[in-house]
């Protein structure tokens, strides 16, 4: 049997210098290790006092980064890439989607978000809110619609009853897009007092279901330090 590769992923530390912190990326590589089953060293670095410690094999580089049997990887959809192809079946679990919609739903919301929360321009609130409402009920769509295998199984379904974005287990695609969606309504029902509206279903059940997996509870950071992340680059409320 082959041995088990020595793997170590560092990612941001939380404001107290220990905890996981906030960075969807950091999150998103926590996630896809775990859901791959083997073992790793997670290592919280303080990037305010401590990034001489990955001075010796990644200089200058934005985390996360992995140290794969002592070889440094950078970039998170290249380390993601790597790990697919490293730790793949019969020993590990392929975390591809079936469907390349997948991989796509919901990938403007974090960006539309973003204009929404930093826009300087108080005027201009309303048109960027609205656009994200509108992502937010794409996705809704997605999730709402029944999948290929699903209509195979049973031509008259209406409405999907998957978990996740691609069936019932989690994939990288929900790697990618569920640390965004919880950051984007934690920070906008904290600074903005508007979050997910309660119409969406299909996206409430998809948070709810990934709050049940220990992939996702584990390596999400707390709703107060994503909150002071955010503290700096918030316009107000006027």
């Amino acid at each position: 049997m082959a041995e088990k590769p020595q793997i170590q992923l560092f990612v941001k530390a939380s404001e107290d210098g220990e905890s996981v912190g906030h960075c969807p990326f950091c999150q998103r590589l926590f996630m896809v290790l775990l859901l791959k089953g083997v073992p790793f060293t997670l290592t919280t670095v303080d990037v305010k006092r401590a990034l001489d410690v990955l001075k010796d094999f990644a200089l200058g580089a934005q985390l996360p980064v992995l140290l794969y049997n002592g070889e440094p990887k950078t970039d998170t959809i290249t380390i993601e890439d790597f790990l697919e192809d490293k730790l793949g079946p019969p020993l590990f679990p392929s975390l591809v989607p079936r469907y390349r919609e997948s991989s796509l739903a919901g990938n403007d919301i974090f960006h539309k978000f973003s204009s929404f929360i930093k826009n300087p321009v108080l005027a201009q609130d309303e048109a960027l809110q609205r656009s994200l409402l509108r992502a937010l009920l794409k996705l809704d769509e997605y999730l709402s619609a029944p999948l290929e295998h699903e209509l195979a199984q049973d031509p008259h379904l209406q409405a999907s009853h998957r978990r996740f974005l691609d069936g019932n287990q989690l994939t990288l695609a929900d790697c990618n897009l569920l640390p965004k969606l919880n950051i984007m309504q934690v920070v906008c029902q904290h600074y903005r007092g508007f979050g997910i509206p309660k119409e969406l279903q299909a996206v409430w059940q998809y948070l709810g279901s990934a709050n049940q997996t220990k992939e996702f509870k584990y390596s999400c950071p707390s709703s107060e330090e994503i909150i002071q992340a955010y503290r700096a680059v918030v316009r107000a409320p006027q």
